[in-house]
């Protein structure tokens, strides 16, 4: 049985595939104007996410715009899916490169920045199969760079400042969550379209992997109590979160 939501649904994406249309094939700066116009209650709603970390709220939106003006002209008419569920990752990547960025608080060549981010979980691998912290050679060759190039990398380290996203509003170290930092407005409605938007990419992942997708980001548990729930250790569950985030990734782009 449809629902009347359902319904309105189904006409927003047969409305928005038509405006895409006119985008492509007649160069419609109208149609494009409209899709935006259409989708910045999207952006809206994403941006508040990040709201508290050092950014004017107004600002995280207009990098969430230029996220969905991305995913407007790269959506291509042949996906099965609605603008909605391609625009998300788009929206939520760009907000995250911006806060990545202004982090350093020294220019750093973005080559360094990627191969800094590269460091930890490389690291953290290599320590997990040799049973030692690994030498530099070995980080580099695992990298595919050179030993000055992550030794430097190494050292730019410290000029990076960003606050994590991970961390709550105001900075402070303690249990707080970002879940904490979304706003109770529409709460029922956003969540409703994260997993419709989601559920494509959620239905690829093992069940094991769902479920603790499930407590982390709807129950909001830690990573240490999931690990107990699941007889897994910490770091165990956080490398299949982020994995599994990363499948998810691949999966909507």
């Amino acid at each position: 049985m449809r629902h009347a939501g359902d319904d309105a649904k189904a006409r927003a994406r047969v409305e928005d595939r038509e405006l895409l249309r006119l985008c492509r094939e007649e160069g419609d700066s109208k149609a494009r104007e409209q899709l935006v116009q259409r989708h910045l209650p999207l952006v809206r709603s994403l941006a508040r996410r990040y709201a508290g970390r050092g950014e004017p709220l107004e600002d995280i939106e207009q990098v969430g715009a230029i996220g969905l003006l991305k995913a407007i002209d790269r959506f291509e008419l042949e996906r099965d899916v609605s603008l909605t569920t391609y625009a998300t990752p788009n929206v939520v990547g760009e907000i995250k490169r911006h806060f990545r960025d202004k982090g350093w608080a020294i220019r750093v060549p973005r080559a360094l920045q990627e191969l800094h981010a590269k460091m930890s979980p490389t690291i953290e691998r290599l320590t997990s199969k040799l049973g030692r912290s690994p030498s530099v050679g070995e980080i580099a060759t695992a990298l595919g760079a050179t030993p000055e190039e992550v030794l430097e990398a190494l050292e730019v380290g410290s000029a990076y400042t960003t606050l994590s996203l991970s961390a709550s509003p105001q900075g402070a170290e303690g249990d707080s969550d970002p879940l904490d930092a979304i706003g109770e407005e529409d709460v029922g409605f956003e969540r409703s379209e994260d997993r419709v938007s989601l559920a494509p990419a959620l239905g690829i992942l093992p069940p094991r992997e769902r479920e603790i997708l499930r407590m982390r980001f709807e129950d909001g548990l830690p990573q240490t109590q999931i690990a107990d729930r699941v007889g897994l250790s910490q770091m165990h569950v956080s490398r299949l979160i982020r994995k599994s985030l990363a499948v998810m990734r691949d999966e909507l782009q």
